[in-house]
């Protein structure tokens, strides 16, 4: 399917927009309304066309931005180009999917995620905290888990929403992956109380960072 149009692309896109699934996705966040196992049947005819994605991005349609990222080549990205690109993201889902599908898979990651991580942006810091997180679980050798807990203790309370919500993950992540930080941990989650009452659907594990801690904890042991 190399030949298939922009134009032809977003008239498809545009045929797929379902205006009750657009006013659902709104709750969350996001801004389109074409169903995600169609998106990526669409990018599985593509393949990766990494052109095509960057000409998608630029509609600023959040569903061609979507497909884009399926249809990239991560590793092409040069380093200014994914930190605008996050700049431009706007939905919830495309910031997700820009760090999950493009940014991960970069070799600029840990520059970015360093950058990212102190920016005044709450929404770009979020991103830098989710990178964080990440790597607390699988590359922490280099981190300073300490200063983490410390910048936790002090900002995650009063930060705005998505940058709370990746603070409380890293918070979360410490505690579980790193026992000689777990008792600090719960004692900030305990004391901040960020999520206590955040509804969680039965067989969830609720995002309260002592109550994740403890279950995830637990499993592990079992």
């Amino acid at each position: 399917m190399a030949g298939t149009t922009l134009d032809e692309l977003m008239a498809e896109l545009g045929g797929l927009d379902d205006p009750k699934r657009r006013e659902v996705n709104a709750r969350h966040g996001d801004d389109h309304g074409v169903n995600l196992s169609e998106l990526r049947a669409i990018a599985k005819r593509l393949k990766t066309q990494h052109d095509l994605a960057l000409r998608l991005w630029a509609t600023g349609d959040t569903a061609a931005k979507l497909l884009a990222l399926l249809i990239c080549r991560p590793k092409s990205f040069e380093r200014d180009e994914l930190d605008a690109m996050l700049r431009q993201a706007g939905s919830v889902k495309a910031q997700d999917w820009l760090i999950s599908y493009a940014v991960k898979k970069n070799p600029h990651v840990e520059d970015l995620r360093s950058t990212w991580l102190d920016d005044p942006d709450p929404v770009v810091a979020a991103a830098g905290w989710a990178l964080t997180a990440e790597r607390v679980v699988k590359k922490p050798d280099g981190l300073d888990l300490s200063g983490l807990l410390d910048t936790i203790e002090a900002e995650m309370k009063d930060a705005p929403e998505r940058l709370q919500w990746q603070m409380n993950t890293c918070l979360a992540q410490i505690g579980i992956a790193h026992p000689d930080h777990r008792a600090r941990a719960l004692d900030i989650g305990e004391r901040l109380r960020v999520l206590e009452d955040y509804p969680t659907s039965k067989g969830c594990t609720s995002p309260y960072a002592p109550t994740w801690i403890t279950e995830i904890v637990r499993r592990d042991e079992a």
